[in-house]
């Protein structure tokens, strides 16, 4: 019997997104890819699968969803206020959603990207090797209320839920590490202790492309800017506008680009400017490549990392609603009734 997820309503800018495509640089078309590689990690770990399966980014905000058949889900990324039935789960953890339950996601309380996974993972036709949305390309696009989107097989449906005792924080701003790029050395080095010293802030103006950095003071504008020719550019990258703003891409960021950038960003911390929400502060700092380098992780690594910070989730008698029909004091119970469906809130 196929299985599928149903979007009612609910925010304008949910996308189907995985690891992204690889191989097509060369095309013109940037990888792609979920905002947050962490998030499609940390749900891989909570249910047990791949972490390149294909899972729902909720931007902002998330929507009204049910299901045809029993399925696994979890809650990763940019906290939001989630309910099944009216009973509020947990974030950053797995649940089971039964068939005609009504699963609803609020608002990002932090960050900016939510995600929703799915035991199976979804299962969209790919095109040219990933299921990822890559809106910048017009591949696929935002969900429309009433999408139904097939779901594949889960052979782990019984498995008991799980939560992720330590989620990396990541959505409030902070220190973002950085590495020298191709026209760093055109930056006074003047310009560039600047530029490390400034306190920016995330900018309302942003997209899956790219994010602009908010700051007070005159721009940052290199040598010879003007004379530049278009370079390949990867996701990372702090690139200048012609009056000295910076703006930090993103994983559907063009490939090539005539305007001087200051520094690369580090994978690890791309994240940390992706769920930055608009006002939160930002500040860089220049590494060396050995500090980079000792940074990195593949994601099947970061997977493996959490797969050691997942706990069992147990129902939290203190939230629910039907606890007197358990017999408690009896001791007369299935065995089962306090397990998982994670209400701690």
């Amino acid at each position: 019997m196929s299985r599928y997820l149903t979007f009612h309503h609910g925010g304008v800018a949910l996308s189907v997104q995985d690891a992204g495509r690889v191989g097509f640089i060369e095309f013109g078309l940037s990888k792609g890819g979920a905002a947050d590689v962490l998030a499609l990690a940390e749900g891989a770990a909570l249910l047990g699968q791949s972490p390149f399966m294909t899972a729902l980014e909720m931007a902002g905000t998330g929507g009204e969803f049910s299901a045809s058949a029993p399925l696994r889900i979890a809650l990763t990324g940019a906290p939001m206020r989630a309910t099944l039935d009216g009973r509020i789960l947990r974030w950053n953890a797995a649940h089971m959603l039964e068939a005609g339950q009504k699963l609803h996601i609020g608002a990002a309380q932090k960050g900016i990207y939510g995600y929703l996974h799915i035991g199976g993972g979804l299962a969209t036709p790919e095109q040219l090797n990933s299921r990822s949305a890559h809106l910048a390309a017009g591949l696929g696009g935002y969900l429309t209320p009433n999408t139904r989107l097939p779901i594949g097989p889960d052979p782990a449906l019984e498995a008991p839920s799980q939560y992720l005792s330590a989620p990396h924080p990541r959505f409030e701003g902070g220190e973002v590490r950085m590495v020298a790029s191709a026209q760093t050395a055109r930056f006074s080095a003047s310009t560039r202790a600047r530029f490390e010293a400034t306190p920016f802030i995330r900018s309302p103006q942003g997209n899956r492309q790219g994010v602009r950095l908010g700051f007070e003071g005159a721009g940052f504008t290199a040598k010879d800017q003007l004379d530049m020719v278009s370079e390949f550019m990867i996701p990372g990258d702090i690139q200048m506008t012609g009056d000295g703003t910076p703006f930090v891409l993103l994983p559907e960021c063009q490939t090539t680009g005539g305007y001087p950038r200051i520094g690369t960003v580090i994978p690890k911390d791309l994240l940390i400017v992706a769920q930055a929400p608009p006002g939160s502060p930002l500040r860089f700092r220049f590494i060396g490549a050995g500090e980079a380098r000792a940074s990195w992780q593949s994601l099947a690594q970061i997977c493996a990392g959490l797969n050691r910070t997942t706990r069992p989730l147990l129902r939290d008698p203190h939230t629910m609603p039907d606890l007197l029909s358990y017999q408690l004091i009896s001791g007369v119970t299935a065995g089962r009734e306090l397990d998982i469906e994670g209400d701690l809130g």
